[in-house]
């Protein structure tokens, strides 16, 4: 499983939604702008090359992004949690 980057915006860590993630998939999916936005980087980069894998990736992410989306923000209350600690 490829490791993924909390983004931060102005300086605020914030959850990632189904809905935005889909709009993103539907209207920018092929040149990877929902995998850029779940901080996946290194995939938004390929999609942007490879056109979404010729559409495919792009398919298989229609069912799988609910699951990218609740592993970002798992991550990201996991990196929280871990910093109120410190």
């Amino acid at each position: 499983m490829e490791q993924c980057e909390i983004l931060v915006q102005n300086g605020v860590m914030e959850h990632r939604t189904i809905f935005a993630a889909y709009v993103l998939l539907l209207l920018l999916g092929i040149f990877g702008a929902h995998r850029f936005y779940l901080g996946h980087t290194g995939w938004g980069f390929a999609y942007l090359f490879t056109l979404g894998f010729l559409g495919l990736g792009v398919l298989i992410d229609l069912f799988i992004i609910p699951t990218y989306v609740v592993n970002y923000n798992h991550r990201l209350d996991h990196a929280l949690g871990s910093e109120e600690k410190d």
